[in-house]
């Protein structure tokens, strides 16, 4: 599988500005790629206003994605501020190249920041099934907590979409290698670049591992798109041979 990582900066609380942005960047991606992937709240930043800017499942930012997914027939995704049933949810968008929509609304709300107060959590993790892989979309604060992400379906690709600010990077460095390891899988994590109204710079260090924890693509600094490329056949391989996987514990998740 071929994916297209967009690291970038964003527009405070502008999906007009952002939305201009990032069409631009994906018209200008003429490799063949399978997948492109968007920050977290890629059309706001990370604010905690949902009202000034929050979008419904029938708004000009799904239309436009289900637009270039179908024009690249490249599956795209990222999180985006969406309303719904009068709450709002930092809900994970994923296209298919046919304009057809699987979401993953965001587990672990960031507390430090009061997202958890702005913001309704999800409780129901997702498995994209794509081309023949398995990927499990995960979004920024998620990372820090391993039980949710254990490879308890057998997936093939975990992708994390995060507004990770410069203070705490080398935690997201540690921890996107550990979940590689740990679930045998090949993890990506896109951040943003930049800086936001709150204060909070960004340095983005978007990644790819493979599933022995090796860098596929080491942490960039620079605004910019890169492409990686997977080999399922050969981690299939790797867990064949080393067999951790059958290994692991079993568990029940609760939400608190």
């Amino acid at each position: 599988m071929k994916i297209a990582i967009i690291q970038s900066p964003l527009f405070w609380e502008n999906p007009i500005a952002n939305r201009n942005y990032f069409e631009e960047k994906i018209n200008a991606v003429t490799e063949k790629v399978n997948l492109i992937v968007l920050p977290e709240m890629f059309t706001t930043g990370f604010t905690m206003n949902p009202s000034d800017v929050a979008e419904t499942m029938q708004g000009e930012t799904i239309l436009l994605l289900q637009s270039l997914a179908k024009a690249k027939n490249s599956a795209i995704m990222g999180s985006l501020i969406i309303k719904e049933n009068n709450n709002f949810y930092n809900r994970l968008i994923f296209v298919f190249p046919s304009g057809a929509i699987q979401f993953y609304d965001k587990n672990h709300l960031f507390t430090p920041a009061g997202e958890d107060k702005a913001y309704t959590k999800g409780n129901q993790k997702l498995i994209v099934d794509y081309l023949g892989w398995k990927i499990c979309p995960l979004v920024c604060y998620d990372l820090r907590f391993p039980v949710f992400a254990r490879n308890v379906e057998d997936y093939d690709l975990l992708i994390y979409v995060a507004n990770w600010p410069k203070p705490r990077i080398n935690a997201w460095d540690i921890l996107l290698q550990a979940r590689s390891v740990e679930n045998m899988c090949y993890t990506i994590g896109v951040n943003r670049t930049g800086s936001d109204k709150s204060g909070y710079e960004y340095v983005g260090h978007s990644q790819a591992v493979d599933f022995l924890g090796n860098y596929v693509l080491e942490p960039q600094e620079t605004e910019g798109v890169f492409i990686v490329e997977f080999n399922k056949e050969k981690m299939l391989e790797t867990r064949q041979k080393l067999g951790f996987l059958n290994d692991r514990d079993s568990f029940e998740i609760r939400n608190l």
